[in-house]
């Protein structure tokens, strides 16, 4: 079994999850999953929870450090990494902060489990002296866009900010309704004068 195990786990290994050029906002990529298959991995329908500016921020940093462009973040890359972003990590701390997120078991990052990481760490779901903390808090990506401080009101701040942008529109509606109004009433009475302008010329 182990030996099948193994095998598994080379077979996914040797085929790239993502591939160069497919993590990305609106963008689909193939990520592997545990049972050696493929499927299609769209980060805006399943990361919905952040913006697509957060979800390009996001992928800019993974292909930043995925120095063998081959659609992971292995061991030594994610060492860089930490190194890069101040908070060095010791080669078991970064074993650990894989395997927190390593859903498909290649001891490597791909762009889907990269994700994983911000969405914990909105959620409040990591130990604040973890390393996927310290990624997370210092790329700065998570929070910075929506201009709050502090992992655990991310989501508050989500929902304000959808709030914020439904109002928005519905203002804009109200706006093109009203101007539609007013253009609709010039019209009545431009029409309405040159009745009485014909009225008058007879």
């Amino acid at each position: 079994a182990a030996a099948e195990e193994l095998a598994g786990r080379r077979g996914r290994a040797a085929e790239p999850g993502a591939g160069p050029g497919s993590p990305g906002g609106g963008r689909v990529g193939f990520e592997g999953s545990p049972g050696g298959s493929r499927r299609v991995f769209s980060p805006a329908a399943e990361f919905r929870e952040f913006s697509r500016r957060q979800l390009r921020d996001m992928e800019r940093l993974f292909r930043q450090y995925d120095a063998g462009k081959d659609g992971f973040i292995d061991l030594m890359e994610l060492k860089l990494m930490m190194e890069k972003l101040g908070a060095p990590q010791t080669h078991l701390g970064l074993k650990n902060m894989i395997k927190e997120v390593d859903e498909d078991l290649d001891s490597k990052l791909s762009f889907r489990e990269f994700l994983l990481i911000f969405r914990k760490a909105a959620a409040g779901e990591l130990q604040e002296d973890s390393g996927l903390h310290a990624l997370a808090r210092l790329s700065e990506i998570d929070v910075s866009t929506e201009g709050v401080k502090g992992a655990k009101n991310f989501f508050e701040a989500k929902v304000q900010a959808i709030h914020d942008a439904s109002r928005f529109e519905e203002e804009i509606k109200a706006e093109q309704e009203e101007k539609k109004k007013q253009a609709e009433e010039l019209k009545q009475r431009k029409a309405a004068f040159k009745e009485l302008q014909s009225t008058f010329r007879q």
